[in-house]
């Protein structure tokens, strides 16, 4: 295996799922969604046994007749060899030198998709050669059309989200069950609009109406139906779909309706109670907090599917920005009925998190706890921002994170970037193999430790990753104007990778002092007290002020006292 493909290999193994490790969270804003007119993407790779890096694939040119090995990304299973193309763009994380992102989430599907498709390309190389060939969303589109079709698709159901400094796509795929392959639907998301999924498919009836000239290759009405799509190039289009997406739903007698009533989402991924509580109520989480009136939609993502269905997108109350995206990452269900920091199992300090098994039974009736966006087992998260007024180097920017969203720092990488910082470099650590120096380690010391008295640390943790986060938004625009202009090709490479690795640098030191001062000040359950700047407050003569030792709240009292009251009552004699 030679270097190219080695490396494609490597990281579709890395960055996608692995088995039993299919909940993701991914947010979509078009540019009149957002401030500055930017396109913006986000993804939340969830998982127990996921290790948060970040990897570079350099842009290469192939000799003709090299061929592509390509490997099952969580098995590393042998699949097959494709033909290599003459030239592959470089690639930082999940976005490459054009500014062109992709995210996904998993939903699976029915269970004869997910037992029975073995024949094709997994979704997590499908990504990763996508980025290498294509330059923006709708050749992308093309690039996943081309390879499934040729190819063969294997796994279940995918959700991708798309987008590039112009557009942002909504793309919905699933192996056929009968022939290799796949149908799919993808929908832009109009200007103005904010959308989401999270492991559950959420597109359902779509436009249908299409003119098709298949010797051109291009649509000319608002939808593109195609055996083999070469490339979609009218503006106008705004939703593509497989020409077989309804008859493969009829061969497998899953479908008998009208094409024009046909939901691909309810057909290939019906609701469940899991669907709703656990998926759909992550979206539902999002669209609460930047649109008003969410609240007609709670029905609906609390179980009852007869309820009033949650849209597939909605319009901001007003434009998000950057940080906006960023702190959307971060929700328990703070002020809704699914809040998980009020109930007794967010213990006396209102820790946000349950341990898995997310199911458990009580006298034979099975509960739930809640998926909320931000979760404790997250190997990594991304805010992928596409700014078209701006080269592309500089313009595309992975502000990437490692660990739980609600505790982690979005340090900028910009997608020109050719060195990766040593806190997040490929082999720095894994999940098997503790590394002083890999951020991934740092963050989990860090939040691991606050989960013990959550309310309180959570405090001191917002309060530094606000101020980095504030710093490297204003520095990073800064930098990205200042270098709009450098036409010095190795000046510009070298300065687009010195601020990445300076800001990320500055975020290790930081939090390794923020990893120090969390120790000193709750050790063994107390609460040292502070200086105004943040030191730990001593006396005249240098002894350490008595801490602080709240009492466990009266909720937790009464319940000792009810199971143990008899033992630990105190007795005058």
């Amino acid at each position: 295996m030679n270097r190219p493909q080695l490396v494609i290999a490597l990281l579709a193994a890395a960055f996608l799922a692995v088995p039993g490790a299919e909940a993701c969270t991914n947010f979509l804003f078009s540019r009149g969604a957002t401030v500055d007119g930017s396109t913006i993407i986000t993804y939340a790779a969830d998982s127990h046994t996921r290790y948060g890096q970040l990897r570079y694939c350099p842009a290469a040119d192939h000799r003709a007749g090299e061929q592509l090995q390509v490997y099952d990304y969580g098995s590393q299973k042998y699949l097959m060899s494709i033909p290599q193309v003459g030239h592959t763009y470089s690639v930082v994380g999940f976005m490459n030198e054009f500014q062109l992102a992709i995210g996904e989430t998993t939903w699976g599907g029915r269970p004869e998709v997910e037992k029975g498709n073995d024949r094709g390309i997994d979704y997590g190389s499908l990504i990763f050669i996508t980025l290498q060939r294509a330059r923006n969303a709708r050749e992308a589109i093309t690039v996943i059309d081309n390879l499934v079709q040729t190819y063969g698709y294997t796994g279940g159901g995918e959700t991708f989200s798309i987008a590039d400094p112009n557009e942002v796509w909504i793309f919905e795929i699933v192996a056929k069950t009968y022939e290799k392959g796949a149908v799919w639907v993808a929908r832009r998301v109009p200007e103005g609009y904010a959308c989401a999924h999270a492991n559950q498919a959420r597109i359902t009836i779509f436009p249908q109406e299409t003119t098709w000239n298949h010797h051109r290759g291009r649509g000319y009405h608002k939808t593109i139906s195609s055996e083999h799509i070469d490339y979609i190039d009218e503006p106008e289009v705004e939703c593509v779909y497989s020409h077989d997406v309804v008859t493969a739903a009829r061969i497998n007698k899953w479908y008998d309706g009208l094409d024009r009533n046909f939901s691909f989402a309810d057909t290939y991924n019906p609701l469940t109670f899991s669907g709703l509580r656990a998926c759909e109520s992550r979206v539902w989480s999002m669209f609460n907090r930047i649109k008003s009136g969410m609240e007609d939609y709670l029905p609906y993502v609390m179980g009852d599917p007869t309820a009033m269905r949650l849209p597939l997108w909605i319009k901001p109350d007003k434009r998000v920005s950057l940080h906006d995206v960023m702190e959307l990452m971060r929700d328990h269900f703070e002020g809704t009925p699914m809040d998980m920091t009020g109930d007794p199992g967010a213990g006396p300090y209102h820790c946000p998190y349950r341990w898995r098994p997310m199911e458990f039974e009580v006298d034979g009736q099975k509960y739930i706890h809640e998926r909320a966006i931000s979760t404790q087992q997250t190997g990594f998260s991304f805010v992928a921002q596409c700014r078209s007024w701006l080269p592309a180097k500089v313009g595309g920017v992975l502000w990437f994170g490692v660990d739980d969203t609600y505790s982690t720092c979005y340090c900028p990488m910009y997608c020109g970037l050719t060195q990766v910082p040593v806190c997040f470099e490929e082999g720095n650590g894994s999940m098997s193999e503790y590394s002083e120096t890999a951020a991934f380690w740092l963050f989990n010391r860090v939040s691991n430790f606050a989960y013990l008295r959550y309310d309180s640390m959570i405090e001191d943790i917002r309060k530094v990753q606000q101020q980095l986060e504030t710093k490297f938004i204003e520095h990073e625009k800064l930098k990205s104007d200042a270098l709009a202009n450098t036409y010095n090709t190795e000046r510009l490479q070298g300065e687009i990778n010195r601020f990445c690795n300076m800001c990320a640098e500055d975020m290790m030191r930081q939090w390794h002092k923020l990893d120090q001062h969390l120790l000193l000040k709750y050790i063994d359950g107390n609460i040292k007290h502070e200086t105004p700047d943040g030191r730990i407050e001593t006396t005249e003569t240098g002894v350490v002020r008595f801490p602080m030792q709240p009492d466990y709240p009266e909720w937790l009292l009464r319940l000792i006292v009810e199971s143990r009251g008899g033992v630990l009552k105190k007795r005058n004699f």
